[in-house]
């Protein structure tokens, strides 16, 4: 029989002399175990000490261990494979693992841990046999380990997956609840806590489109998050995507942590760093202003993705679009009837030119944008100055107002935003009710 006490002398039976074999015995999965594992793996003996050891060596839970000592101890004294229910057993101890916070690592240097510890406390019994049983039972328990540690990892595997899932739906929902402004502003601040959001501050959107590819957008967040962590830390900041933008909420008032100075261009460094993180890639970003409270966020939402808007209509350039400059252009396109009236009055006729109006109408636009400076209208379009000049001219001709003449200008100007706020003239003028 066996002694009892894991540093005791052993002495071995004729059965017990059989009980570890060949190979042939190692890989029976359905081995009886005898009598002298089960004190071995009994729960108040020295398994107990193992366990408690690896623990505390790992700095893991104990109870993550569940029976695999047991099942290490059988195989060194009986050459037993784990059964597949014991291997499922362990497998959810994987999942419990990381739904506890385990690191993967972490669990398996436990099951490591318990597995060279045990094999040192292993009674004489094994280490006093001939060499090929010792090295059957040395076989027998890596075995053990190796489909143990590769079922424990499946089972954190597949846990941490869907707890990402779970999460990332979590993150989604709550984004959209929060630029929507949901109506329950209870539960939206305490839905915030866990992201380190405090909806009682002031906070300001930051919305980033990708110019050419829309596939841009999920490698960027990963980008920004850590840009922006970095440079402002992890508090009243939340990356995401929603609808092909990048959506950063920051606090209104943000400083530098490395440098310990305010930030008066959040924007302007966003783009720099995603022109950074992607040469090829052309973005566009646009700032909402900072508002207080839950509401202020989705209102601060609202100017910046109706900035980004604005930005496409009237043809903008910048590389970053705020949206308290377009303030103005706001207020013409919220008057839709009065403003297809004014194209109507003022461009319509342009219509009558034999390019139609799109020539004269970019013509328009960009001396305008130049300050009315003919030169330099002619560089951007890249045309002879007599030609902006001419059509200049047709366009006096033909709508009675002349460009060049500041009192009139002003009416010229917001007709040429009005086209482009309502994509006039690739699409029709909608139609005006009588009155």
């Amino acid at each position: 029989m066996i002694s009892d006490h894991p540093g005791g002398g052993a002495q071995t039976s004729p059965v017990e002399g059989d009980r570890i074999a060949g190979p042939s015995h190692v890989d029976a999965p359905e081995q009886p175990v005898d009598s002298d594992a089960r004190r071995l793996a009994a729960p108040d003996d020295w398994l107990a000490v193992v366990a408690r050891t690896a623990a505390a060596d790992a700095d893991a839970p104990i109870e993550l261990l569940g029976e695999y000592l047991n099942i290490l101890a059988d195989a060194a004294l009986s050459g037993r494979r784990p059964m597949k229910r014991e291997l499922e057993s362990v497998r959810r101890l994987g999942q419990r693992a990381a739904e506890q916070g385990v690191d993967a690592n972490q669990a398996v240097d436990l099951y490591l841990s318990a597995a060279w510890r045990l094999w040192q406390e292993i009674p004489m019994i094994v280490r006093s046999r001939d060499r090929d049983k010792v090295r059957s039972a040395a076989e027998a328990v890596l075995r053990v380990i190796n489909d143990a540690v590769e079922v424990l990892v499946e089972g954190h595997q597949a846990a941490r997956r869907q707890m990402i899932r779970q999460e990332e739906s979590a993150r989604r929902e709550f984004v959209d609840d929060l630029l929507r402004g949901d109506t329950d502003v209870s539960r939206l601040v305490e839905r915030a806590e866990p992201f380190g959001l405090d909806l009682g501050r002031s906070h300001q959107l930051l919305l980033a489109a990708p110019v050419r590819s829309p596939a841009s957008v999920d490698k960027a967040v990963v980008v920004m998050e850590r840009a922006i962590v970095e440079r402002f830390g992890d508090r009243d900041v939340l990356i995401a995507s929603k609808d092909d933008l990048l959506v950063m909420l920051i606090p209104g008032e943000l400083r530098d942590v490395v440098s310990g100075t305010d930030v008066s261009d959040p924007a302007g460094f966003v783009h720099s760093r995603l022109r950074q993180s992607g040469r090829h890639d052309r973005w566009q970003v646009a700032a909402g202003r900072p508002y207080p409270g839950a509401y202020g966020i989705a209102r601060s939402y609202e100017e910046a993705r109706e900035a980004l808007l604005l930005a496409r209509r009237l043809h903008l350039d910048d590389d970053v679009v705020q949206g308290r400059d377009l303030l103005l252009f706001r207020v013409l396109g919220r008057d839709q009837a009065a403003l297809v009236d004014l194209v109507h009055a003022l461009l319509e006729p342009l219509t009558r030119n034999r390019g139609g109006a799109e020539p004269l109408l970019k013509t328009l636009e960009t001396y305008f944008a130049t300050g009315a400076v003919a030169t330099e209208t002619a560089r951007r379009l890249h045309m002879s100055v007599r030609t902006v000049t001419y059509r200049l001219a047709k366009v006096k001709t033909l709508t009675g107002t002349d460009p060049a003449d500041p009192a009139q200008r002003l009416a010229l100007h917001m007709a040429v935003v009005g086209a482009r706020l309502l994509d006039w003239p690739a699409s029709d003028l909608p139609r005006q009710p009588l009155s």
